[in-house]
């Protein structure tokens, strides 16, 4: 999980667009001068709040539904549950209009589904050895 978080931080090196607009947004008589530091908090509590709340354990939920099967049923699975966990989540913090909730959602997706690809990667073959406990034979 730690990997398909760093994927998620690196994906936030490019704001997402609802992001920038609230960084941005002001009264038309005051400075913005200090927008970008918004940002900076904004980010990281942002990919941390989807790391922690949709996508481990989305890709927990999708590993244990899609086990025994291929990798590409284990990461459907996750991106799933991964899509119904983002959209309660982004629900719950006021987005109401699903006119704004949508594309969010959409951005937020994206970034966790990338996440959850190098996680269904990482994680989808393990050596024989190990599966088998062959090494605590030596």
């Amino acid at each position: 999980m730690h990997l398909s978080g760093v994927v998620l931080l690196l994906t936030f090196l490019l704001p997402p667009l609802w992001m920038l607009d609230a960084g941005y947004a002001g009264s038309g008589s005051s400075s913005t001068g200090d927008a970008p530091f918004v940002l900076l908090l904004a980010v990281p509590v942002a990919c941390v709040g989807l790391h922690v709340f949709v996508q481990v354990p989305a890709g927990l939920v999708g590993a244990w539904w899609g086990r025994g099967r291929s990798a590409f049923v284990r990461y459907g699975c996750a991106v799933l549950v991964a899509g119904a966990l983002g959209l309660l989540a982004l629900w719950s913090l006021g987005w109401g209009s699903w006119s704004s909730l949508v594309p969010a959602w959409a951005d937020a997706m994206v970034r966790v589904s990338l996440g959850l690809a190098v996680y269904t990667w990482a994680v989808r073959a393990r050596p024989a050895s190990v599966r088998r406990g062959r090494l605590s034979k030596r």
